[in-house]
C-alpha cells in the first residue's frame, strides 16, 4: 500500500476540491476551484450543477498532477458535500431541470409551511428535523411544482433527483451511460424523507411532498464499493467507497467515535456534532436528529447537530457587499485594532435563523451602534457572532445529551482565527482544540472509503493519525462572559419576526 493514496472529493458550498491523502492521512496535494453562486432573488441561492461537475474533474487532475500521480496510485474515492443543496435532473440526457437549490435558500417558505399546517415538528419524530427550508424535501417539491414539464417527466420516470454526493457520484460512474444514482445514510437524513430507525425512505412523507418515489436514489451506508470510475474518467476502475455529508465527515475525520465526543466545524455555516452512539436522541432544544455514520454492515452511529446559517459567509459579506478589505483574514486585523466589541452585536440572520430557534422569518440586525462604534468594532461584532451562536448550540447540546463537554474540537478554514478562536474557549469555558490537519471533511470522507477498501483497518486507524496542533484555553472571568452572552441573547430576540406576509423575497 505504500505506493497507494485515497483521494477525497469535497464538493462543498462556495469550492470543490480534490484532496490526495496518504496512509498517516496527511496531505500530499490539493486541488481547488470556486464556483459561482447565484442569486436570482433575496432568499434565493443557486449553483450551476453543470459548472460544479466541470470543476470537479478539473481538481481531480491537479490534485493528481501535482502529486505526480495517475488512477493507478489511488486505492479508493471518497465523496464529501454541502448537504442539503439538491438537484434534479433528466437521468436519460444527463441535463439538470434547474439549477440545484443550495442549502440556504428560503424560497421553500411557504411549502413548508402548507405541509406542516401549524405543526413544525410533524415528521420530527421519524426524520429528527423541524420543518424547514433548509432540508431537500421541499425544494424537490418546489422543481416540480415551478419548472415547466418538470412533474409530468418525473412521474414518467425520466427524472431523478440527488443531493450533491449524489448528482457526482451518478456523473463519476458513466452519468446517462449506466451511472450509479445511490446516496448515504447521513445524506439522505438530510432530505426530511428518511426514517431514522429504519434507514429507509418514508413513502407517505415523500406523498405529502408530491415526490414520485422512482425519483429517490438507493441509501447505502457511508463505507462501502458503490462503484467504479467511468473508463474515460480521470479515475478509471478506481473503486469509489465512502459518502458521507460534510458535517459527518468532519466528525468522522476528528475521530469523534465516543459517545458524548463533538467537533464544530467553521465553514460558511457553523455545525456542531455530537455522537450518540447507537441511540435516536429526540431534541428538545431545537437540535436536529441525524445519522452520523453507518461503516459497512456495523449498526448506524446517530448524532445531535446544532446548525448555524451564518458564519464564514458574514466575513464574506463584509469583504464582498461591504467592501470593508480585500481579502477575509484581514477581518482579524481590522478586529485586533480595538479591545471589544464597543457594544455592537451583529446577528447574520440573513437565511433565518437556523438552530435552535428554526426561524424563517428572521432577518440579520446590527444593534447597539453608538457614534463611538468604528470598523473595527463591527469587524469583532462579526467574528464574536460566530461564537455567540456556538454557544447558544452547546448550551442546546448539553441539555439535550445531559453531557457536559469537556472540550471541542474544532476544524474549518475560520479555525486560523486566533482572535476568534481564544474569545470562542472564552464564551464556552472549554478548551478549544485544533487538529494538524485541519481539512477534517475531506480526510473524513477518505477514511470512510479506504476502510470500505482495506487501505486503512478501521476507527483505531483514524484515533491514530489524529494529532492536537492547537489548543485555546479560556481566559475571561465569568461576570463578563455572561455579561456578553446577556446582551447577545437579547439582540437575537431583535431579529425575529421581520418577514411580513406582503413582503416579496
Amino acid at each position: 500500500m505504500n505506493d497507494k493514496y485515497v483521494l477525497a472529493i469535497d464538493q462543498g458550498t462556495t469550492s470543490s476540491r480534490a484532496i490526495v491523502f496518504d496512509h498517516k492521512g496527511t496531505i500530499v496535494s490539493v486541488g481547488q476551484k470556486e464556483h459561482e453562486q447565484i442569486f436570482p432573488r433575496a432568499g434565493w441561492v443557486e449553483h450551476d450543477p453543470k459548472e460544479i461537475w466541470a470543476n470537479v474533474r478539473s481538481v481531480v487532475a491537479d490534485a493528481l498532477s501535482k502529486a505526480e500521480l495517475n488512477s493507478g496510485n489511488i486505492a479508493a474515492v471518497g465523496i464529501t458535500n454541502q448537504r442539503e443543496t439538491t438537484v434534479v435532473w433528466d437521468k436519460n440526457t444527463g441535463e439538470p431541470v434547474y439549477n440545484a437549490i443550495v442549502w440556504q435558500d428560503t424560497r421553500t417558505a411557504k411549502i413548508v409551511e402548507e405541509l406542516g399546517g401549524g405543526d413544525q415538528n410533524k415528521y420530527k419524530d421519524r426524520v429528527g428535523l423541524p420543518l424547514a427550508t433548509y432540508f431537500c424535501g421541499p425544494k424537490v417539491k418546489w422543481i416540480l411544482d415551478n419548472v415547466d414539464g418538470a412533474r409530468e417527466k418525473a412521474e414518467a420516470g425520466d427524472l431523478v433527483m440527488g443531493t450533491m454526493d449524489t448528482w457526482v457520484l451518478w456523473n463519476m460512474t458513466g452519468g446517462t451511460n449506466g451511472g450509479i444514482h445511490v446516496t448515504d445514510v447521513t445524506n439522505a437524513s438530510r432530505t426530511m424523507l428518511m426514517d431514522l430507525k429504519t434507514l429507509d425512505w418514508d413513502e407517505e412523507i415523500a406523498k405529502d411532498m408530491t415526490i414520485p418515489m422512482s425519483m429517490l436514489p438507493e441509501i447505502k451506508s457511508s463505507a462501502e464499493v458503490y462503484g467504479d470510475g467511468r473508463p474515460q474518467g480521470m479515475l478509471p476502475g478506481v473503486p469509489i467507497a465512502g459518502i458521507l455529508g460534510d458535517q459527518q465527515a468532519a466528525t468522522f475525520g476528528q475521530a469523534c467515535f465516543e459517545v458524548g465526543m463533538a467537533k464544530n466545524t467553521y465553514g460558511t455555516g457553523n455545525f456542531m456534532l455530537i455522537n450518540t452512539g447507537e441511540e435516536v436522541v429526540p431534541s428538545e432544544n431545537g437540535l436536529l436528529t441525524t445519522v452520523c455514520y453507518k461503516i459497512g454492515d456495523k449498526p448506524a452511529i446517530y448524532a445531535l447537530e446544532g446548525s448555524i446559517a451564518v458564519t464564514g459567509s458574514l466575513v464574506q459579506w463584509l469583504r464582498d457587499n461591504l467592501k470593508m478589505f480585500d481579502s477575509a483574514p484581514e477581518v482579524e486585523q481590522l478586529a485586533a485594532t480595538v479591545e471589544d466589541n464597543g457594544g455592537a452585536y451583529f446577528v447574520p440572520a440573513f437565511s433565518g435563523l437556523f438552530a435552535p430557534y428554526w426561524k424563517a422569518d428572521a432577518r440579520g440586525a446590527l444593534v447597539g451602534l453608538t457614534r463611538y462604534v468604528n470598523r473595527g468594532h463591527i469587524a469583532r461584532a462579526v467574528l464574536e457572532a460566530t461564537a455567540f451562536q456556538t454557544r447558544e448550540v452547546l448550551d442546546a447540546m448539553e441539555a439535550d445529551s445531559g453531557v457536559e463537554l469537556a472540550e471541542l474540537k474544532v476544524d474549518g478554514g475560520m479555525t486560523a482565527n486566533e482572535t476568534l478562536m481564544q474569545f470562542q474557549a472564552d464564551m464556552l469555558g472549554v478548551d478549544v482544540v485544533r487538529p494538524v490537519v485541519a481539512e477534517t471533511t475531506a480526510l473524513g470522507a477518505a477514511y470512510a472509503a479506504g476502510i470500505a477498501v482495506g487501505y486503512w483497518q478501521g476507527e483505531q486507524d483514524v484515533i491514530d493519525n489524529w494529532a492536537e496542533d492547537k489548543r485555546w484555553t479560556p481566559s475571561m472571568d465569568e461576570d463578563e462572559r455572561e455579561r456578553l452572552y446577556r446582551n447577545w441573547k437579547k439582540a437575537v430576540t431583535r431579529t425575529f419576526d421581520w418577514v411580513d406576509e406582503d413582503v416579496k423575497e
